[in-house]
């Protein structure tokens, strides 16, 4: 039964390593895997020297203790700057203590109050109306407004001969009293706020005023008295109304001002932002403790801050770093695998790009390094994204350029080597370089894209320092580096073109250029070897390339493989026929080694191309611009000839083209040649050649590959026709002269 046990589960795993090995995973090359494995090393060796290193600098703090004597010298070994949480409490406790307590003026008490000594005076004098004496006036006083009033304050209210004026005295203290707030202050504690002033909101409709008011100047119910009798000696008023104003109007005082808890902390809290922060700096090389010195609280204070800038000791931050740069590796190795860049990148293009990713980590970690802590410059000012995104934005393409631009400063801030500043910095001036290099077509254009990527520096720089709120003072010096870093960057990179475009014999833009010069030798030797070879060529370079631009493709390098589509040409130049003069050598052989011939001329042009060192994508146009269609003469000669014929041996050795370039320049070579054959071509004529030369490759199916679309080829017929019509146009005959033969001149 065990046996049987082990059986099954030997079969179990051999059916899981077989599944395993179906899946189609990526396969890195030697060079990426070794990348892979250095960066996850570094990271690992970089994260536990991090642990350590705090311990190096500053030994064990439990050394040291406010008021022993310190037995070692503790150095600062960079300049620091840091938040001194105590004393920025101190001064927030202080603007707290600042901020007057406020208080709502409530206009409904003050009118109640008028309305209530206006009530009282009216009964007042419907009593003196209906002849009442002192005595019975007085009881119904005291009836109508129960323990507002004295006997004294009675009596003397009603024997005074001017009472009919006391109505408009007391409206006048009071209206005055209650505009300038009773403030009710009940179970308030003044002592928090600040201690000179509070603060009056009045409300105006949509408007509220804001009124300070002495805390000396405060009327409260406590000193109303005091303050009636005050107001009663700046006023024209009858010595016995001054008497008793105070006992008179005190029960129609009412509390108008209230304090407002919700207004107060709201103010309060707008202080609390406005307090900046008390930073203390430590300059290199400052003796932080001194051996044989009592050490005070400020100078654990400056130890302590040391110790947090510096990383802790945990093992768990090395692990981390370690499976983050495992999962961007992964990342990277998915955008490898032709999701991104469209087509599978070479073994060199694969090496550059891991080699970059690892540039990337090594220089972010170095450049955190070099940079202060807590200094005020970003961390990516010191180190050129933009140079790593333009590197992959010529030789892989603009996606993958924009994809690195994206994923690089992520990995480098998840990391831990850039914070969120550094990050914005770096992906802008990614962002920016994947885009400047699309239509660059001189080296010149690289400076031009350099001072674009400067220009996106400063504009993100500016972000930052808005960010920050950074004073006006630090916004010049941070823009010079910020282009200074743009510059540099194009600068850079137009230094490690030349060698990275030969390394990876890469198709650039500079690169196609120098090879679309018509003086290189290899032409040279094509003019003067195969001159019609070489007008040839001339002319389906000429036809590939405004086809290319009509239809979006890749125009010079269609014009480049043009030109050198035919150099297999020049070993046999005279057995074919735009090289030939009167006699054909193909008369004098068999079919079958004529074809032989012809097909070379593509295996030889391919090796002649790889012996130059001419790209990869020029090569493939030379090997595909016949693909693997039939040599049609000769092989219906060779049927007339013989019995059986074997087609293969009349086809093309190539395989039909797989890019848009490599297809028009198979059309254009082919229309080229054969629109040599119309007699008197006309527009109309040629368009409906130039159609069934298109229908013949498609149902050959030459084109199956290339993603050209009908569209597409119906604009490539158009630009061909236009060109072709031109070219042959026809022409006059004139006059003999003189006895002179005639000649054809251009209409």
């Amino acid at each position: 039964m065990r046996q049987m046990a082990d059986k099954d589960g030997m079969n179990i795993f051999r059916r899981l390593l077989d599944r395993f090995r179906r899946l189609k995973l990526p396969r890195l090359g030697l060079v990426p895997g070794i990348v892979c494995l250095c960066s996850f090393l570094a990271s690992v060796f970089i994260a536990v020297s991090n642990m350590n290193i705090g311990t190096e600098l500053l030994g064990d703090l439990n050394d040291f203790e406010v008021g022993k004597v310190a037995d070692r010298d503790v150095v600062a070994e960079y300049t620091l700057s840091y938040i001194d949480e105590n004393a920025t409490r101190l001064r927030m406790e202080a603007q707290a203590h600042l901020v007057p307590a406020v208080f709502r003026y409530v206009v409904a008490a003050g009118e109640v109050s008028l309305e209530a000594w206006n009530g009282f005076c009216d009964f007042a004098d419907e009593l003196t109306v209906e002849g009442s004496s002192e005595a019975a006036m007085s009881l119904a006083l005291r009836y109508e407004f129960p323990a507002r009033f004295s006997d004294d304050v009675t009596s003397a209210y009603l024997r005074d001969p001017e009472r009919e004026r006391y109505r408009d005295y007391g409206q006048e203290l009071l209206y005055g009293l209650f505009r300038r707030g009773i403030f009710a202050l009940g179970a308030v504690d003044l002592n928090s706020y600040n201690p000179d002033t509070v603060e009056l909101l009045i409300a105006h409709g949509d408007r509220t005023e804001r009124e300070r008011v002495y805390r000396s100047n405060m009327i409260t119910m406590d000193n109303i008295r005091e303050t009636v009798a005050a107001a009663t000696d700046f006023g024209d008023m009858p010595a016995g109304f001054k008497a008793i104003a105070p006992d008179l109007l005190f029960p129609f005082i009412r509390e108008n001002a209230f304090f407002s808890s919700e207004d107060t902390v709201s103010r309060v809290a707008e202080a609390m932002e406005r307090v900046a922060a008390v930073v203390k700096n430590i300059e290199k090389g400052k003796r932080v403790i001194r051996k044989g010195f009592v050490i005070t609280a400020e100078e654990i204070m400056d130890l302590e801050a040391l110790s947090a800038a510096l990383p802790k000791k945990d093992p768990r931050n090395a692990i981390g770093l370690a499976m983050l740069v495992t999962m961007m590796f992964g990342f990277f190795i998915l955008l490898y695998e032709k999701m991104v860049p469209g087509e599978k990148l070479n073994s060199r293009e694969s090496s550059l790009f891991f080699i970059l990713i690892l540039l990337n980590f090594a220089g972010a970690a170095l450049a955190k390094n070099l940079v202060p802590p807590l200094s005020d410059f970003p961390v990516s000012l010191f180190f050129p994204t933009a140079l790593l995104v333009m590197i992959p934005a010529v030789f892989m393409g603009p996606l993958l350029a924009l994809a690195m631009a994206l994923a690089l400063p992520l990995c480098a801030c998840l990391a831990g080597f850039f914070d969120i500043h550094s990050y914005i910095f770096a992906l802008a001036s990614g962002v920016a370089a994947s885009t400047v290099l699309r239509r660059v077509e001189k080296r010149m254009d690289l400076f031009r894209a350099g001072m674009v990527i400067a220009a996106a520096n400063c504009v993100a720089i500016i972000v930052i320092l808005l960010m920050r709120t950074a004073n006006l003072s630090g916004y010049p010096m941070m823009l010079f580096g910020a282009a200074l870093n743009g510059v540099v960057s194009a600068m850079l990179f137009l230094g490690v073109l030349p060698p990275l475009e030969h390394a990876l014999n890469a198709a650039t833009v500079f690169r196609l250029i120098e090879l679309s010069d018509l003086n290189a030798p290899i032409l040279r030797k094509l003019f003067t070897t195969a001159p019609g070879t070489y007008s040839h060529s001339i002319m389906v370079a000429t036809l590939a390339e405004q086809a290319c631009q009509d239809i979006g493709a890749n125009a010079l390098l269609a014009r480049v493989g043009a030109y050198y589509h035919d150099i297999g040409k020049m070993e046999n130049p005279d057995y074919f026929v735009e090289n030939q003069t009167d006699y054909n050598r193909h008369d004098d052989i068999a079919p079958r080694l004529s074809a032989t011939v012809i097909r070379s001329h593509v295996k030889l042009g391919v090796e002649k191309g790889r012996s130059l060192g001419l790209p990869e994508e020029v090569i493939h146009i030379i090997a595909e611009h016949h693909g693997n269609s039939l040599i049609a003469w000769f092989y219906n000669k060779a049927t007339k000839q013989e019995e059986q014929v074997n087609s293969d041996d009349f086809a093309y050795p190539g395989s039909p083209p797989r890019s848009r370039e490599s297809a028009v320049v198979m059309l254009a070579d082919v229309t080229e040649a054969a629109v040599r054959t119309l007699a008197k071509p006309t527009l109309a004529k040629m368009e409906k050649f130039i159609q069934q030369l298109f229908d013949a490759k498609v149902e050959n199916g030459q084109l199956a590959q290339s993603e050209l679309s009908f569209r597409d080829l119906e604009t490539i017929k158009n630009a061909f026709a236009k060109l072709l019509a031109a070219y042959y146009h026809s022409r006059i005959e004139y006059p003999k002269i003189g006895g002179e033969p005639s000649k054809e001149e251009d209409e």
